[in-house]
């Protein structure tokens, strides 16, 4: 079973309920399950939302952030806070932190953080399971890119299917661990 996951999760707090009850029940299925919560350390949007679910079933929490975002403080119970100077050295150890990736909805940032480690993985850089949470189909449109490029030969069989998709957390945290 893999011990650490991070998360990566829009932090705008406007998103739908449904979104934010996802976030929320995953941070709560890693820590009952035993696992290391490493996330952006963000307080707001479904960050915050992952985070509250993991601290309500006292989990440990590990916030990754920017000195920049420091008047952002992260959630009151954090167990482990690092501060860097850049996002991409942010970027960088969340993604060296978790021995997995997932990510849920989110904007422009998610799916860099999400990209970036799946390109890495593509490339062999990288050897660790990546995941979409796919709520309510959110990432629906970029499953179905993704399985053009694999079609049209820019991503080949083995590389398009090590993006890992569920609906369901416990279902996706099966499948990251690589169980059937």
């Amino acid at each position: 079973m893999l011990k650490s996951i991070t998360v990566f999760a829009g932090s705008a707090d406007g998103c739908p309920e449904v979104y934010k009850q996802a976030a929320e029940n995953l941070g709560r299925i890693i820590a009952r399950q035993g696992r290391e919560l490493v996330y952006g350390s963000g307080y707001c949007g479904l960050m915050g939302c992952v985070a509250k679910g993991a601290k309500a079933e006292n989990g440990r929490i590990v916030g990754i952030n920017v000195r920049r975002f420091e008047e952002h403080l992260p959630l009151p119970g954090t167990d482990e806070l690092i501060m860097l100077e850049t996002l991409p050295e942010r970027k960088a150890a969340l993604i060296d932190r978790g021995e997995a990736c997932i990510a849920l909805p989110g904007g422009v940032g998610t799916l860099d953080e999400l990209m970036d480690v799946y390109a890495l993985v593509q490339a062999g850089i990288l050897e660790k399971p990546v995941g979409l949470l796919n709520v309510n189909g959110y990432y629906d449109g970029l499953l179905a890119q993704l399985r053009r490029a694999n079609q049209d030969g820019f991503l080949n069989d083995r590389d398009f299917r090590r993006l890992i998709a569920a609906d369901d957390p416990e279902t996706l945290l099966r499948l990251l661990d690589g169980e059937a």
